[in-house]
């Protein structure tokens, strides 16, 4: 642990990093999979079965979180960490792209967002500096700059607006962060999917100087070849010695190969919310737990597993569970999800130490693509 943000290259494997942010709160071990808490809960998980997966830190949500119970609130209860019961790192995100999916309900400009709220339709205006005086008093740790998020496919000239703006709020949120020893402020790469904006984007935030640099904008619903070019040409652009964050993605495959360009950190729903929805991601690939073919099927979903939820319940049980709408059946796909996505990003890690990783991506390839359907 560090009294300041430090970042630490440890090992690269071509583009591929093993790395180290360290900070008063402990250690984040990169590439890392940051569990999403939105309201400062990672969506029927206890956080010690969080921490104990594997997670070094979660991520909260500066939108909702404000709504309710209300960033003030959170500081009078002594800040999110204490709150929710978790000492160790959060990274708040700013709201920008949940605001941005709430299209009919927004006006956007220069100033910051108005926007009505999805809970009881109050209004609200979020600035550069609001949020970044929001993420302050929930407390957190790396707090995200206000940025513009357009969905793809989107006009090139809407695009290009939108990055312009999210550089100019960059720069605000970066004077209304000031220093802050400790903790730091990311900068989010805009652009969609013009490669030079992309460029123009990174170039603008480097000359920021801040300690960290998100891409945004992606896994927002272009093809997954459009999201890894556009990978390709921003982060030659960043500085190497700053930690790298891919926002909001995305499946295991989508994760493997952004690592193996350049990416330290991640979150995503998807464990979760596929979880609570009856989907597992395992060492063989996707496993729809709803058909028919796993009612009586009395094997785990991973004997090998140290998971209790992916090691010690039949699926013909999850089956159950899941068809009868039962909240057992999310908790325990959760689990197991998020104890796999951490199972993932170990084995990555522990290839880039040893210098295999190119291996490891093939064979993790290769056994997803081997599929489900004959036991192990």
């Amino acid at each position: 642990m560090h009294e300041n943000f430090q970042f630490t290259l440890k090992a690269t494997s071509g583009k591929a990093r093993l790395g180290e942010v360290s900070m008063p709160r402990g250690t984040i071990r990169t590439p890392a999979f940051m569990p999403v808490g939105t309201v400062g809960t990672v969506k029927a998980m206890y956080l010690d079965q969080v921490r104990e997966l594997g997670a070094d830190i979660i991520l909260g949500n500066t939108y909702h979180l404000m709504l309710r119970p209300g960033a003030e609130r959170v500081a009078r209860l002594g800040g999110l960490h204490e709150l929710i019961r978790w000492p160790h790192p959060i990274l708040t995100d700013s709201g920008g792209f949940q605001v941005m999916s709430l299209s009919g309900l927004r006006k956007l400009d220069e100033q910051g967002v108005t926007f009505k709220s999805h809970i009881d339709g109050s209004t609200h205006h979020m600035s550069p500096e609001r949020s970044i005086e929001i993420q302050g008093l929930l407390g957190s740790d790396i707090q995200m700059q206000l940025d513009e998020c357009v969905a793809l496919p989107s006009e090139r000239k809407e695009i290009e607006r939108a990055m312009e703006m999210s550089l100019r709020w960059a720069e605000r949120c970066r004077v209304a962060f000031g220093e802050q020893p400790g903790k730091a402020m990311f900068g989010i790469v805009q652009g969609g999917d013009q490669p030079d904006l992309r460029i123009r984007s990174a170039e603008g935030l480097t000359q920021l100087d801040l300690k960290g640099y998100a891409v945004g904008g992606l896994a927002v619903g272009e093809p997954q070849h459009v999201m890894l070019e556009m990978l390709d040409v921003t982060l030659p652009a960043l500085p190497t010695g700053k930690p790298r964050y891919l926002m909001g993605v995305g499946t295991p495959d989508d994760i493997l190969k952004s690592v193996a360009c350049g990416i330290d950190m991640f979150d995503c729903v998807m464990p979760t919310r596929s979880g609570r929805h009856g989907l597992a991601f395992t060492r063989r690939g996707k496993v729809n737990i709803r058909n028919a073919r796993h009612a009586e099927d009395m094997r785990p979903l991973d004997a090998q597993s140290n998971c209790p939820a992916s090691r010690d319940y039949s699926r013909a049980y999850l089956h159950h569970l899941v068809r009868a709408n039962e909240a057992l059946g999310g908790m325990l796909l959760s689990w197991h999800n998020l104890a796999y996505y951490q199972e993932l990003m170990q084995g990555i890690r522990k290839a880039l130490e040893e210098g295999r990783f190119e291996d490891f991506m093939a064979e993790t390839q290769e056994m997803w693509a081997r599929g489900d359907i004959d036991p192990l």
